[in-house]
């Protein structure tokens, strides 16, 4: 069922939006990590515009990222997946925004140089020795209290 602004809706009336300042708030933490180094509303609004010819303003910007509106528009919504560089349904189908999530945190494992470079090392290790770098990564993990995670996307050899 569509809505009057052509963005679907769930049972009845609930939009699908109602993660949409969340997925939003992600994104926008993912492309700038740093929260010291990431611009202000206004400069991503500007980069915005700059990168996709779209027009949204800070404010804008600020009130769906902090969930004060949830009423974007079809173009709205295209503009910001295209300049997140996310596929539109990410932004209200939580098994799209999973699997970009995942692909995001290990985007963000891979900027780390020494994950990099252990990665890089790994290749070419028999599958054994591969599989007791792992648990000894995760054992590693249990002692720093870190979440046992499965890995951003339980990439496999398959994958």
């Amino acid at each position: 069922m569509m809505s009057n602004s052509g963005l679907p809706r769930e049972h009845g009336n609930r939009p699908l939006l109602a993660k949409f300042d969340q997925r939003l708030s992600e994104l926008i933490a993912a492309l700038y990590p740093d929260e010291r180094q990431r611009p202000g509303y206004a400069k991503i609004a500007a980069q915005i515009r700059q990168t996709t010819g779209g027009t949204i303003s800070a404010t804008y910007l600020w009130e769906l990222a902090t969930g004060k509106k949830r009423n974007v528009t079809l173009e709205q919504l295209d503009v910001l997946a295209e300049f997140f560089g996310v596929p539109p349904e990410y932004f209200f189908d939580d098994q799209v925004a999973e699997r970009v999530n995942s692909q995001l945190k290990l985007a963000a494992a891979l900027r780390d140089t020494r994950v990099r470079n252990l990665a890089l090392r790994a290749d070419g290790l028999s599958p054994e020795t591969l599989d007791a770098l792992l648990t000894m990564v995760n054992e590693a993990r249990r002692l720093q209290r870190l979440p046992d995670d499965e890995a951003p996307g339980e990439l496999t050899d398959e994958s």
